[in-house]
């Protein structure tokens, strides 16, 4: 289903690795999102203070700010954007801490596909 132009929702992708970050920010952007990439926390929380998001991904192991302490200020800020958290940590104690900081969905990068993620984005969304 595409975004229609007058309701373009944007998403912030926070991730470290690039190609994981490129091919997220083209796939949204083809189905008509408009979707910002930050490639590290620190760059993140500069951007949510400047821009409205619908939506965040965020990483959860960064340089400079990690995807915990991006939960945090946004809990500690009010801001009520929905994060939904894309990491290589799969343990479940991990989870449990980025779902206390308020993040919606926990998914485990190498268990979950690119149309899967976007998917997911997508119900936040609807």
């Amino acid at each position: 289903m595409e975004a229609s132009p007058t309701t373009q929702r944007h998403i912030l992708i926070i991730e470290d690795e690039k190609p994981m970050a490129m091919a997220l920010q083209l796939k949204f952007r083809k189905i008509g999102y408009v979707a910002e990439v930050a490639f590290d926390g620190e760059a993140a929380l500069a951007l949510l203070k400047t821009q409205k998001f619908d939506v965040v991904l965020t990483d959860l192991m960064m340089p400079k700010v990690d995807g915990f302490a991006v939960l945090q200020a946004l809990k500690e800020q009010g801001n009520p954007v929905p994060v939904l958290v894309l990491s290589n940590l799969s343990q479940a104690e991990d989870e449990r801490r980025a779902r206390d900081l308020g993040a919606k969905d926990f998914f485990v990068k190498s268990n979950t596909t690119i149309a899967a993620i976007v998917e997911a984005v997508q119900n936040f969304l609807h």
